[in-house]
Protein backbone atom coordinates (compact mmCIF):
# COMPACT_ATOMS: atom_id res chain seq x y z
CA UNK A 1 0.00 0.00 0.00
CA UNK A 2 1.68 3.76 -0.97
CA UNK A 3 2.51 5.92 1.83
CA UNK A 4 -0.52 8.48 1.10
CA UNK A 5 -3.10 9.09 -1.32
CA UNK A 6 -2.94 12.91 -2.64
CA UNK A 7 -6.54 14.64 -2.84
CA UNK A 8 -6.39 18.03 -4.90
CA UNK A 9 -9.67 19.83 -3.16
CA UNK A 10 -10.90 23.16 -5.80
CA UNK A 11 -12.96 25.27 -4.28
CA UNK A 12 -12.61 29.22 -3.91
CA UNK A 13 -14.21 28.55 -0.48
CA UNK A 14 -11.69 28.30 2.43
CA UNK A 15 -15.28 26.62 3.88
CA UNK A 16 -16.01 24.22 1.31
CA UNK A 17 -12.84 23.24 1.34
CA UNK A 18 -12.98 22.61 5.12
CA UNK A 19 -16.04 20.74 4.94
CA UNK A 20 -13.99 18.13 2.62
CA UNK A 21 -10.92 17.65 4.92
CA UNK A 22 -13.27 17.32 7.67
CA UNK A 23 -15.70 14.94 6.05
CA UNK A 24 -12.93 12.70 4.76
CA UNK A 25 -10.62 12.58 7.61
CA UNK A 26 -6.98 10.98 7.72
CA UNK A 27 -8.46 8.42 5.81
CA UNK A 28 -11.86 8.22 4.41
CA UNK A 29 -12.10 3.82 5.00
CA UNK A 30 -9.73 1.47 6.50
CA UNK A 31 -8.25 -0.18 3.97
CA UNK A 32 -6.92 3.05 1.91
CA UNK A 33 -3.75 4.57 2.83
CA UNK A 34 -3.92 8.26 4.64
CA UNK A 35 -5.35 11.57 2.38
CA UNK A 36 -2.68 14.23 1.91
CA UNK A 37 -4.91 17.28 0.16
CA UNK A 38 -4.03 19.60 -1.98
CA UNK A 39 -6.08 22.70 -1.94
CA UNK A 40 -6.50 24.87 -4.73
CA UNK A 41 -8.62 27.83 -5.24
CA UNK A 42 -7.57 29.30 -8.89
CA UNK A 43 -8.22 27.43 -11.89
CA UNK A 44 -4.80 27.77 -12.59
CA UNK A 45 -3.57 26.14 -9.44
CA UNK A 46 -5.79 23.09 -10.22
CA UNK A 47 -4.28 22.61 -13.98
CA UNK A 48 -0.92 23.67 -12.55
CA UNK A 49 -0.77 20.73 -9.94
CA UNK A 50 -2.75 18.19 -12.55
CA UNK A 51 0.47 19.23 -14.96
CA UNK A 52 3.20 18.45 -12.22
CA UNK A 53 0.99 14.78 -11.43
CA UNK A 54 0.53 13.00 -8.45
CA UNK A 55 -3.10 13.23 -7.83
CA UNK A 56 -5.12 10.70 -6.84
CA UNK A 57 -8.72 12.07 -7.15
CA UNK A 58 -9.99 15.44 -7.70
CA UNK A 59 -12.77 16.84 -5.62
CA UNK A 60 -14.23 20.10 -7.55
CA UNK A 61 -16.85 22.49 -6.29
CA UNK A 62 -19.28 22.92 -8.32
CA UNK A 63 -20.27 26.22 -6.49
CA UNK A 64 -16.92 27.60 -7.30
CA UNK A 65 -16.70 31.36 -8.92
CA UNK A 66 -15.53 32.19 -11.46
CA UNK A 67 -14.52 28.66 -13.01
CA UNK A 68 -17.27 26.05 -11.57
CA UNK A 69 -16.30 23.00 -10.56
CA UNK A 70 -18.39 20.90 -13.74
CA UNK A 71 -17.03 22.75 -16.33
CA UNK A 72 -13.13 22.64 -14.75
CA UNK A 73 -13.44 18.82 -14.55
CA UNK A 74 -15.09 18.63 -18.62
CA UNK A 75 -11.80 20.66 -19.29
CA UNK A 76 -9.12 18.31 -16.96
CA UNK A 77 -11.43 15.21 -18.81
CA UNK A 78 -10.11 16.46 -22.19
CA UNK A 79 -6.94 18.27 -21.42
CA UNK A 80 -5.08 15.70 -18.95
CA UNK A 81 -3.46 12.46 -19.65
CA UNK A 82 -4.89 10.07 -17.78
CA UNK A 83 -7.37 12.18 -15.42
CA UNK A 84 -7.92 11.52 -12.10
CA UNK A 85 -11.14 10.56 -11.30
CA UNK A 86 -12.98 13.11 -10.40
CA UNK A 87 -15.63 13.92 -7.54
CA UNK A 88 -18.16 16.50 -8.08
CA UNK A 89 -19.68 18.46 -5.10
CA UNK A 90 -23.55 20.13 -6.61
CA UNK A 91 -25.15 22.34 -5.13
CA UNK A 92 -28.57 20.43 -6.05
CA UNK A 93 -29.58 16.76 -6.44
CA UNK A 94 -31.42 18.46 -9.34
CA UNK A 95 -28.07 19.22 -11.01
CA UNK A 96 -27.07 15.32 -11.63
CA UNK A 97 -27.46 15.32 -15.32
CA UNK A 98 -24.81 18.60 -15.30
CA UNK A 99 -22.10 15.98 -13.58
CA UNK A 100 -22.91 14.12 -16.33
CA UNK A 101 -22.08 16.44 -18.41
CA UNK A 102 -19.18 17.24 -17.35
CA UNK A 103 -18.23 13.68 -17.01
CA UNK A 104 -17.59 13.23 -13.26
CA UNK A 105 -17.11 10.15 -11.65
CA UNK A 106 -19.35 10.48 -8.81
CA UNK A 107 -21.18 13.60 -7.11
CA UNK A 108 -22.65 14.46 -3.79
CA UNK A 109 -24.50 17.42 -2.86
CA UNK A 110 -23.69 20.53 -0.25
CA UNK A 111 -23.50 20.92 2.11
CA UNK A 112 -21.19 17.80 2.54
CA UNK A 113 -22.58 14.77 4.54
CA UNK A 114 -19.24 12.87 5.57
CA UNK A 115 -20.87 9.56 5.35
CA UNK A 116 -22.08 10.39 2.07
CA UNK A 117 -18.78 12.30 1.09
CA UNK A 118 -16.05 9.21 2.56
CA UNK A 119 -17.84 6.60 0.86
CA UNK A 120 -17.83 7.97 -2.60
CA UNK A 121 -13.85 9.44 -2.04
CA UNK A 122 -13.09 5.94 -1.06
CA UNK A 123 -14.51 4.20 -3.80
CA UNK A 124 -12.46 6.58 -6.19
CA UNK A 125 -9.78 6.09 -4.07
CA UNK A 126 -9.57 2.20 -4.36
CA UNK A 127 -10.33 2.35 -8.17
CA UNK A 128 -7.93 4.71 -8.88
CA UNK A 129 -5.07 3.33 -6.88
CA UNK A 130 -5.71 -0.41 -8.01
CA UNK A 131 -5.02 0.63 -11.52
CA UNK A 132 -1.99 2.30 -10.65
CA UNK A 133 -0.72 -0.46 -9.04
CA UNK A 134 -1.72 -2.70 -11.99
Amino acid sequence: MRATARVLVYSDDAGTREQVRLAAGRRPAADLPPVEFLECATLPAVLTALDAGGIDVCVLDGEAVPAGGMGVCRQIKDEIFRCPPVLLLMGRPQDAWLATWSRADAAVTLPVDPVEFADSLAGLLRTRLSSSAA
